[in-house]
Parts: structure tokens; sequence; C-alpha cells
């Protein structure tokens, strides 16, 4: 009974938290565009991430090919 009570008492407490609904409340409207630039930096971050990736991928494939088409001498 004691654990089934401090565990409720634990959460009871964890219950009052704000979530991001609220965080236009405390800045302001205006501030939705801070956020879209920041989601707009992270998809052109992730984008050339890939780029990135899938150069390395193609130059690998290029090495591969390379070292196939070699004759010893």
């Amino acid at each position: 009974m004691r654990i089934l009570l401090t565990g409720f008492l634990v959460v009871l407490g964890s219950m009052a938290q704000a979530h991001v609904g609220h965080l236009a409340d405390a800045v302001g409207h205006d501030h939705w565009a801070a956020g879209a630039a920041i989601g707009i930096a992270i998809a052109i971050g992730l984008a050339g991430k890939l780029r990135e990736r899938a150069k390395a991928r193609d130059d690998e494939a290029v090495d591969v090919e390379d070292e196939s088409e070699e004759v010893p001498a």
C-alpha cells in the first residue's frame, strides 16, 4: 500500500508539465517563424548529410569497378 501511494504521489506531481502548445502563450505568437527556421535548418542539414552519404556510396562503387577491370601484368 505504501508503494502504491508513493507511486501515485510521484505521478501526480509530474502531471503539471507544460507542453509545446504553451510555448506560443509564453513567448508570443510571432515567434513561430523561429521554429520554422529551426526546422528548415534541420532539413537542410539532413539533406546535405544524405547527399554526402550517397556520394560516398557512389565513389565506393566506382572503386570496386576499377579494381575488377585491372589486368595483372
